[in-house]
């Protein structure tokens, strides 16, 4: 016979406590937060696992000094992996850039929509027609027959804003995203 306030138990039900839980209930309570942590843990590391490594992101962008660089010359950096023309152009090629607004273009661009400064050209320096690296920028390089670069291997002429002027490339020079960090320095990507 059972005492007053106690509980009974009958076969197969197991103990219960006073509010009427089991132990089977916090046993599987328990586990199912452990199963959910596990899960989330694992999916948080998978997650992980696709960012992008450090030497990656440190090619992500890159600091370019202006200062040194005097006008009427062009340097090339490495970004992403590709050579990316600055040029600090002069007042005759901003002139002629400006003058070839009119002509007659493949890929009609505007020189003001490619520069932020007309001073500073910066562009990918990679022909869009078979991913070559045309000539241009030291002083004794072929430019082509509109003063910017000139792409030997199959003859590509870019003008002074990296347009295509003559050749089989179907683009201009791509302009990546920069942006002037101060008056002598750009961080490019």
């Amino acid at each position: 016979m059972a005492q007053p306030g106690s509980t009974t138990i009958t076969e197969g039900e197991g103990r219960k406590h006073p509010d009427g839980t089991t132990r089977r209930d916090f046993l599987y309570l328990s586990a199912g937060a452990f199963a959910g942590t596990g899960a989330a843990l694992t999916g948080w590391a998978f997650i992980h696992s696709m960012n992008p490594a450090a030497d990656v992101l440190a090619l992500a962008s890159t600091e370019v000094n202006l200062a040194p660089i005097a006008v009427g010359q062009a340097i090339t950096v490495t970004w992403r992996g590709k050579p990316v023309f600055v040029r600090h152009r002069t007042a005759e090629e901003i002139a002629k850039a400006k003058e070839d607004d009119k002509a007659d273009l493949r890929d009609p661009q505007t020189d003001a929509r490619r520069v932020q400064k007309p001073e500073w050209l910066v562009l990918v320096g990679v022909c869009t027609h078979l991913g070559c690296v045309p000539l241009g920028q030291k002083p004794t390089d072929a430019k082509g027959d509109y003063g910017g670069w000139f792409c030997p291997c199959h003859g590509s002429h870019y003008d002074t804003s990296g347009r295509i002027r003559r050749g089989p490339a179907p683009l201009n020079l791509a302009v990546p995203s920069y942006a002037f960090t101060n008056d002598t320095s750009i961080r490019i990507g």
